[in-house]
């Protein structure tokens, strides 16, 4: 008795230094990521009259960010996996870092389009490479809540980040500049002096981790290789690195977490480049003014609920060890929610729609990134993550373009936002076919080897 609550001791504060070494680090670079990534949701409301460009040039350019992410993604990750963590992260600030401030000085629609897509490809490998790091850190029964926290990021960035974009472009107006450039540069600077600070501060793996006691190291490892190695059992141990990343790619599920994803993921974007040109159609719409700073204090609402609705959400799923269900109802309630709100057609029943789609995306994709792991080992793992976040995040291309197009051709956002409540619905319930399929996986597996213990990952 005694020797198990040493362990459970050990065990409390080796999670807990860890926590405390690489969660607030990592979740400062992801806000930094979002905010280089989606700050021309702001730009856009002086900048495409400046350059001269329509929503339709607006949303190509946006999405266009992801066409360059989707063809680097798994490449990047592979190398992640081969140089280890902290120099392959730091590498991909520093240059998305230069990219974005170099957004500053763009004077057509094309350097638009062409500094966007070359941002996608520095920026390729980022959030799934984090992933796969914290998989390398953390035993299974914590990820979801530990997902969780590192999402927060997510709607960390928008929340901070709608007051210092608007604040940095007034502050540039009353300088006599145009403060949308001047929001981009000094947006972007710090993710390359955060980049350099990268490679001093991250450990690679637990092994080298000097900041944990042995006994701690020894713990974390002996209990990651353990989880590991129950994995390989059922996995192809036998491959090489070459043949395993064939596998994933020949791997029916992946590639069905791929189209989830692609959905649910599919609502997140269109908020990040839309919602302030959605709350600045109010004037046209419903007759109302809302100021720079207005637009941006109400798109900042929605990703403050969605920082608490996905983690009280995530403990749930971690106490019931559920993934499926949770993830499922959070992305079908986020699709109800934003179709209601459209056919109501009013002010606040858009932005509470805007706040129901928030939770339920966030909260979504966070239980999401719990799936890979549980069937995804080694480099395998690091390929199939970055395949699935990279076909995923082609929704970033479609959704943007496609609402963009949609409001150029009808002149409103209602349409548009239907069609992204339907694949977010989409996801939804490829979640529950994710569920079916791994039920019934397992159910064969134990038909063929009925003296075998199945355990089942929920």
């Amino acid at each position: 008795m005694e020797n198990t609550q040493n362990v459970s001791a050990l065990e409390q504060q080796t999670i807990k230094r860890i926590t405390k070494r690489i969660i607030p680090f990592l979740i400062i670079l992801f806000v930094m990521a979002f905010l280089d990534r989606t700050n021309i949701g702001f730009a856009a409301l002086h900048m495409n009259e400046a350059i001269g460009i329509t929503q339709t040039i607006f949303g190509l350019g946006a999405g266009i960010f992801f066409l360059g992410y989707f063809i680097a993604e798994v490449p990047s990750n592979v190398l992640l996996h081969r140089f280890g963590a902290r120099i392959w992260i730091a590498r991909i600030m520093i240059t998305w870092g230069i990219i974005a401030a170099l957004m500053g000085f763009i004077h057509t629609g094309t350097q638009f389009i062409v500094l966007r897509f070359l941002l996608g490809i520095a920026e390729a490998g980022f959030f799934p490479g984090v992933i796969f790091y914290l998989t390398l850190w953390f035993p299974a029964r914590y990820r979801a809540r530990v997902f969780a926290t590192f999402y927060l990021g997510l709607p960390i960035a928008q929340i901070i980040g709608a007051p210092i974009s608007v604040g940095l472009m007034q502050w540039g107006d009353t300088l006599g500049f145009e403060g949308w450039r001047l929001m981009y540069i000094l947006e972007g600077i710090p993710s390359v002096i955060l980049g350099l600070i990268c490679l001093k501060y991250l450990t690679n793996t637990p092994s080298e981790a000097k900041w944990l006691t042995a006994d701690q190291r020894q713990w974390l490892m002996q209990t990651l290789e353990k989880e590991e190695s129950e994995k390989e059992e059922s996995a192809d141990a036998h491959l090489s690195k070459g043949e395993l990343i064939k596998q994933v790619f020949k791997n029916p599920l992946v590639w069905i977490m791929a189209l989830v994803y692609f959905g649910i993921t599919s609502g997140s974007n269109a908020m990040f480049f839309f919602l302030p040109s959605v709350l600045e159609s109010f004037r046209n719409t419903f007759g109302m003014e809302i100021s720079l700073i207005q637009n941006g204090m109400l798109t900042a609402i929605p990703y403050a609920f969605a920082a608490v609705g996905m983690i009280l959400w995530s403990r749930r799923s971690d106490r019931k060890q559920e993934r499926y269900f949770h993830g499922a109802s959070a992305a079908l309630m986020a699709a109800i929610a934003i179709a209601i709100a459209l056919i109501v057609n009013q002010p606040w029943a858009i932005i509470v729609g805007f706040i129901f789609l928030a939770i339920g995306v966030f909260s979504a994709i966070n239980i999401f990134w719990t799936l890979p792991g549980q069937t995804l080992t080694g480099v395998g793992a690091a390929a199939g993550i970055g395949l699935i976040n990279s076909v995923g995040n082609l929704s970033g291309f479609t959704g943007p373009y496609l609402t963009g197009y949609l409001y150029t051709t009808t002149g409103n956002y209602t349409i548009a936002f239907m069609v992204i409540a339907a694949f977010v619905g989409m996801g939804g319930l490829g979640m529950i076919l994710l569920a079916k399929l791994k039920s019934n996986a397992l159910k064969k597996e134990q038909q063929l080897n009925p003296n075998a213990q199945v355990v089942e990952l929920k």
